[in-house]
């Protein structure tokens, strides 16, 4: 199993950043898909959530009207779409899978290794 992620960088304020994580190894099309972000010294932060169809979706309140989760089946894909960032999004953002839906990382299945995302001046 695989879950790979790209698309962080430093990127300025109220800009726009598009994170990839490509996944291998189960069948994606039945897991739930979740983007997790972490700074270091801090627990880690449940920012969203998309169901196996893509029809439901789930954001924390610190990124829901800026951020976007989206996923292509086709390409084994899952996306977020990070608009109007702010230096407080500044950390480490995972992607993980899991068969149901929670916003405790605990019930994850799988995790990628991470991409930084960099918001500053």
């Amino acid at each position: 199993v695989q879950l790979v992620e790209s698309g962080g960088g430093l990127v300025q304020p109220g800009r726009s950043l598009r994170l990839s994580c490509a996944a291998s190894g189960f069948t994606f099309s039945s897991y739930w898909m979740y983007w997790v972000r972490q700074v270091p010294g801090k627990e880690r932060e449940f920012v969203a959530a998309i169901n196996w169809s893509g029809g439901i979706t789930a954001y924390a309140d610190s990124v829901k009207g800026r951020f976007t989760i989206s996923r292509d089946n086709a390409k084994n894909t899952v996306y977020l779409q990070m608009n109007s960032l702010k230096p407080e999004d500044t950390a480490v953002y995972y992607c993980a899978a899991a068969t149901k839906m929670s916003r405790a990382g605990s019930a994850y299945d799988y995790w990628g290794q991470g991409t930084q995302v960099t918001v500053s001046s």
